[in-house]
């Protein structure tokens, strides 16, 4: 089956239908590598965490209502997402952790890789998150952190 004008195969006789099994399936595959390296970043400090779980919810929000409600029900979901998610913002020196990890590790990436296109796509990086601390997300106070963090604990312990 073939739609007219395209040269398109289509599946059930819907066009719409294999475009949005495509996405879906994207969206999953991609909600799943942003999951595992979520979970990776709980012990490898160079991987944010929180952004790519963040990332991951977004992801199976749009493929898979099983798998959203899985990574909501986790225990890394409620300890790392849910916390940023009532705070609304990160403390100021864990904004400077993670700037000082990540412009070290793109540090190193320039002096190991010398490319004019290495450290252009390096130095965009670095201003965009430089940006993304400074302007896009709030600093928020150290005791909003740790009443955020409380709940969070609360609710995990709860379940």
């Amino acid at each position: 089956n073939v739609a007219p004008y395209t040269g398109m195969v289509m599946f059930g006789g819907r066009r719409g239908t294999q475009v949005s099994r495509l996405r879906r399936t994207i969206y999953l595959v991609c909600g799943a590598v942003a999951c595992a390296l979520g979970l990776i970043g709980i012990v490898v400090p160079v991987l944010p965490t929180t952004p790519l779980l963040l990332l991951a919810a977004f992801l199976f929000s749009r493929s898979s209502e099983r798998l959203n409600a899985w990574l909501m029900g986790t225990k890394a979901y409620r300890m790392y997402v849910v916390p940023f998610k009532e705070s609304g913002g990160i403390p100021l020196g864990r904004k400077l952790g993670i700037l000082g990890i990540s412009y070290g590790v793109m540090g190193i990436s320039a002096v190991l890789v010398r490319r004019w296109y290495v450290w252009a796509i390096l130095g965009a990086v670095a201003v965009f998150l430089l940006w993304l601390m400074l302007v896009r997300i709030p600093t928020i106070s150290k005791e909003e952190d740790n009443r955020a963090k409380a709940a969070a604990a609360k609710e995990v312990a709860e379940t």
